[in-house]
């Protein structure tokens, strides 16, 4: 175990932290280290209720492996890697009426300008993050697939699903052919199957994923569609499916967090693919007069 005080000093105490050194370190990991730091990070609900020996078995290593990971980490055992999920899942579970509660307690005098500065301070951090970490080539990449898909198939649950609703809007007001996967009578899944390779699609979750997202995804992948994703880590199970991907981390005010980053993305996508389209069919016409 390394004791160097200044390492543990910069251990993460809080999972956010956590996974972005994760993730940071995830190139230079061994592989069985970073098979088991990739089911935490997929996983962290496992991570925190489980035994060493039940998460072991479940991420297809040996108990030690576990051990390494946390050494590798700069903590003192698994048992402190696992506190930081177990402190996740608290502050996680926290109800709304709970998370009211907080944010009342820490509001000091002017309750609502404290709230609304608070909730506009976690919007600019998740901006200015996307801003540093977003690469101008993958976005370009994904508007490239995007603007030559005959549909844009669009998957999002939960908290994500504002999402894909401004995006419906956008390719709506756009005369972008598109289909939102959000069934009131449940037929998602037949839904994703008129997609072909011709098709691609725009999915975003992030922690804790949804479930349907994530096999939507996968069988869409699995049958040659394109999947351009947002979603929060490296370690995503929605990443690992995806032609191509961005990371957005959004922070959070009192366990409230923001989509102020994802909505930026998704506001900037559709007029891309729009802005691509109208390109490509100037210059068919401009071949087409020379002709």
């Amino acid at each position: 175990m390394d004791n160097d005080p200044q390492r543990q000093a910069r251990v993460p105490r809080d999972f956010e932290s956590l996974r972005s050194t994760i993730i940071e370190r995830k190139a230079n990991m061994p592989k069985r280290l970073a098979q088991v730091a990739a089911f935490a990070l997929g996983n962290p609900d496992e991570i925190a209720f489980g035994t060493t020996a039940s998460i072991a078995a479940a991420s297809d290593v040996q108990p030690s492996t576990l051990v390494r990971l946390a050494h590798h980490l700069g903590y003192e055992g698994f048992s402190d890697l696992q506190s930081i999920f177990r402190e996740r899942l608290r502050d996680r579970t926290l109800s709304y009426e709970e998370r009211l509660v907080t944010l009342e307690q820490a509001s000091g005098d002017d309750e609502d300008a404290n709230l609304l500065s608070g909730f506009i301070a976690a919007a600019s951090q998740s901006v200015n993050r996307l801003a540093a970490t977003v690469q101008s080539d993958t976005f370009t990449k994904a508007v490239n697939i995007l603007a030559d898909a005959e549909t844009i198939y669009l998957i999002a649950k939960r908290r994500s699903y504002p999402l894909t609703a401004h995006m419906t809007y956008a390719f709506s007001k756009l005369n972008i052919r598109h289909q939102i996967v959000a069934s009131p009578n449940g037929v998602d899944p037949e839904m994703v199957q008129f997609a072909t390779p011709r098709d691609a699609a725009i999915a975003a979750s992030f922690s804790p994923y949804a479930a349907d997202s994530l096999s939507q995804s996968q069988e869409l992948a699995d049958r040659g569609v394109p999947v351009i994703a947002i979603t929060d880590s490296a370690f995503s199970p929605l990443a690992a499916c995806a032609t191509h991907w961005f990371e957005v981390a959004e922070a959070d005010f009192a366990g409230f967090r923001s989509l102020s980053a994802s909505m930026a993305l998704t506001m900037a996508l559709p007029v891309a693919i729009a802005e691509r389209r109208r390109k490509h069919q100037h210059s068919k016409a401009g071949k087409a007069k020379m002709e």
